[in-house]
């Protein structure tokens, strides 16, 4: 069912299939407006002329490669000067599974400049504009590998790392000034991201999540006002141990000598 409730304009990257497609489906039900971001412009506009005929809301196609200075700047100056705008999903993203001996180097470069770069300089876009109103939305699409570290490409995984230690400090800046901040962690997600990873079997696999499963999900999880959403994780107590052992260990860092274990104070004292 289509909301009649203007709820502002949501900014969606990587929205020409997968996720963002679904995210774009589901805002605009929800009462968005869209600006909807991706390289093909073919199928962007296809995916905007169906949702408003579907839904009855404005939707835009903005047609960028975040990879490449020159359209990120565009997008970045379209978000600072858009008044419209409540909410901005960082969607975009690509991975791999190839190893440190397998993968190119200018590959790996140009995934650090979508999954982090680009990410970082679209959330410092719409910030100040939220802060000013005290009210919008922020959400980044982090990965479980940002977590289980060892599972795909090195590069891949501590790029979805630093999405989600953003997501932190961006709790701790944000969240006392109105704007609302919410990490996901999907897990295997049926989608296209797979075919460019290099294993397009994971698509099939029984432990992959399709992506209106995955979309849901993480709107559920907004709306209780989780921070972190993992929407394959079944027990969130998981999650919240996992977090509070991160938080107290953290207090124990903070020391002017070494740990005995390296045996210096038995060394200089000799």
């Amino acid at each position: 069912m289509t909301s009649q409730t203007n709820q502002g304009l949501a900014v969606v990257t990587g929205a020409s299939a997968g996720i963002g497609a679904i995210y774009g489906d589901r805002l605009a039900k929800r009462g968005y407006d869209l600006l909807l971001v991706a390289r093909n412009g073919e199928r962007l506009q296809a995916l905007a002329d169906r949702l408003t005929h579907e839904t009855g809301r404005k939707v835009e196609a903005f047609t960028a490669d975040l990879s490449r200075k020159d359209d990120l700047a565009r997008l970045e100056a379209r978000l600072r000067e858009d008044a419209s705008i409540t909410m901005l999903v960082n969607n975009a993203g690509i991975g791999s599974v190839a190893s440190i001996l397998e993968a190119d180097v200018e590959t790996m470069d140009a995934m650090i400049q979508l999954n982090i770069t680009a990410l970082t300089r679209l959330t410092y876009a719409v910030a100040p504009a939220f802060v000013a109103r005290e009210a919008g939305t922020i959400v980044n699409i982090s990965s479980v590998v940002g977590i289980a570290v060892e599972m795909l490409n090195g590069v891949y995984s501590a790029s979805k790392s630093y999405v989600l230690s953003f997501g932190h400090s961006l709790q701790k800046d944000l969240a006392d000034k109105g704007v609302r901040v919410q990490t996901v962690l999907p897990g295997a997600t049926a989608t296209e991201f797979w075919d460019v990873a290099g294993y397009a079997a994971q698509k099939s696999s029984a432990i992959t999540m399709s992506a209106a499963d995955l979309v849901d999900a993480a709107l559920a999880g907004l709306d209780q006002g989780e921070h972190v959403t993992i929407p394959g994780l079944q027990d969130v107590d998981d999650w919240t141990r996992w977090e509070a052992d991160r938080r107290a260990i953290s207090a124990k860092f903070g020391n002017a000598k070494p740990g005995p274990r390296y045996g210096l104070a038995t060394a200089n004292a000799a």
